[in-house]
């Protein structure tokens, strides 16, 4: 019953920023915890960042100190800011929002770093 709308995703070169945004709508009363996943080719699906209440904020080591996830509670938008990108960091990127009652999954946008 959330609807997640992803954007901000595009080529860029290794050294870069993007931001993502995730804007939510429907039934999103009771969020628990939004996060971004993202999926190179050949890999498993891994979790990049995310932000709880309880926890606060939490990064994969690969992008600790460069990228940082926000929420704007009033646009009802989680953002991923990505700075000092590398390769490596090429991905569809997946907005993840959890809810008390439903965890919801955004269709995912590209990133691709050039060397």
């Amino acid at each position: 019953q959330v609807q997640l709308v992803e954007s901000g995703g595009g080529l860029v070169q290794a050294g870069g920023s993007l931001r993502l945004s995730c804007a939510a709508s429907g039934s999103i009363f009771g969020i628990i915890a939004s996060r971004w996943y993202r999926q190179a080719p050949g890999k498993q699906r891994e979790l990049v960042a995310a932000i709880t209440r309880v926890e606060g904020t939490n990064y994969a080591d690969s992008v600790k100190d460069r990228f940082t996830i926000s929420r704007d509670n009033a646009k009802n938008t989680v953002y991923l800011q990505m700075n000092s990108l590398k390769h490596e960091d090429t991905a569809v990127y997946y907005c993840n929002v959890q809810t008390i009652s439903y965890n919801s999954w955004g269709q995912g946008t590209q990133v691709t770093v050039s060397s």
